[in-house]
């Protein structure tokens, strides 16, 4: 009876951090979104929808003083702000020659209606498309496409200071030490408890600062290391290279094999004896921090997007959305501490992605703006389409591709 009651326990916690870890993806999804939004009406964007989520719909709303329709759909694994006009492939359709433009709404009627008013008095007649998204100014655009994962990062660096201000630092703990083979290594190692602040005074903010912060330092070289045991002042400490640090990528933990760090097995497997320690800095170094351990969570994807083109890291090493939840929901489990970080991180993960330059992302779109705002006319409205639509497609089937790597 009470292993089966433990074993429920599992499941319902392991339904909860699934759970948790879609609503992290969904809430992120959402910012961003809103931030589109939130510059679109600043800027006086026509906006046909603001949905969370895709499918069908489980409620919605029109607006009606502006005709927006606001909707929470079906499937949780994103959502959409849709501005009208947003392709602009309404101003490639042909116009019959000595005649305006008219509103799609006004299209099926022959005559204009007459006005009550005399003609040397009345208004020209409002373009129904100004607020179209192809129609505002460039540099608006811009904003507008960008503003989303400026909200992502916003977010992302909150959710990084909470964390910080209530746990601290998280730094690499050493938890155990090799043997030594001579009384040299004996004196320039690491003690068990070591949490690693700098090497060779660069700071450590992740595990994979190391590798690249030693790489290509030979056997018998000496580091300098800060280092704190929790609760104490830091103090340097000498380590001895046992062997040379040659690493393909951040990933690469044979760094730690030279440091001298113990490996202990587990379930079979064999880990370094590494672990998670915490160390508190003041406020402003606090505030600080929270800003450089975005910036390098930042660096650390265009680091391993290098890594995947150069062929240092495979496919394998990466994953789609079912590994992202999978390992979110992994990571969560673990407590709050772990919720704000893990949500931190993919908060800037969605804000960098985002802004790279691949069609169907903002900042495919955002250099197509930009081509517009220079030639002072836009490449065809039918090709950037196109374009998207052929990105949005390769894009999909990479995320399945790499998810299906994970299971092979």
């Amino acid at each position: 009876m009470a292993n089966n009651l433990l074993a429920a326990a599992d499941v319902f916690r392991t339904i909860g951090s699934v759970a948790l870890a879609i609503l992290i993806l969904l809430v992120m999804i959402t910012i961003h979104e809103f931030g589109h939004y939130l510059a679109g009406k600043i800027f006086g964007f026509r906006i046909n929808e603001f949905s969370i989520g895709f499918g069908p719909a489980l409620f919605k709303h029109t607006s009606k003083k502006t005709g927006e329709l606001f909707a929470v759909r079906l499937v949780p694994l994103g959502g959409y702000c849709a501005f009208a006009g947003e392709d602009g492939l309404e101003e490639e359709e042909k116009i019959p020659e000595g005649k305006d433009a008219e509103p799609a709404s006004e299209a099926s009627s022959d005559k204009a209606p007459e006005s009550s008013e005399p003609s040397g008095s009345s208004e020209p007649p409002k373009d129904d498309r100004s607020g179209y998204f192809t129609n505002r100014p460039c540099w608006q655009r811009i904003i507008v496409l960008i503003a989303g994962a400026a909200m992502n990062y916003l977010l992302a660096l909150v959710l990084i200071m909470i964390g910080m201000f209530a746990y601290g630092q998280r730094v690499v703990e050493v938890r155990g030490v090799a043997g030594t083979e001579n009384e040299l290594e004996a004196l320039h190692s690491f003690h068990t408890g070591d949490l690693l602040l700098r090497a060779d005074g660069k700071a450590i903010t992740m595990s994979g600062d190391v590798p690249l912060l030693l790489n290509g330092k030979k056997a018998g070289e000496e580091v300098i290391f800060l280092v704190a045991e929790e609760g104490k002042t830091p103090v340097e400490r000498s380590v001895i290279l046992r062997e040379d640090v040659n690493v393909k990528s951040s990933s690469d933990t044979s760094v730690w094999r030279a440091l001298g760090v113990g490996i202990e097995e587990r379930d079979g497997a064999k880990y370094y004896m590494l672990g998670d320690g915490n160390y508190r800095l003041g406020f402003f170094e606090t505030l600080g921090g929270s800003f450089v351990y975005s910036f390098k969570i930042a660096g650390s994807i265009f680091r391993v997007l290098g890594e995947l083109l150069t062929g240092k890291l495979g496919l394998s090493a990466v994953g789609g959305p079912v590994t992202t939840i999978t390992m979110t929901s992994q990571i969560v489990s673990q407590g709050f501490r772990y919720f704000l970080e893990i949500a931190g991180y993919i908060g800037v993960n969605l804000a960098v992605f985002n802004l790279l330059p691949i069609p169907a992302l903002d900042g495919s779109k955002v250099i197509f703006t930009a081509i517009e705002w220079v030639r002072g006319k836009p490449i065809s409205r039918k090709v950037e389409a196109i374009i998207h639509a052929v990105g949005f497609v390769l894009l999909l089937g990479f995320a399945v591709l790499v998810d299906i790597l994970q299971f092979v």
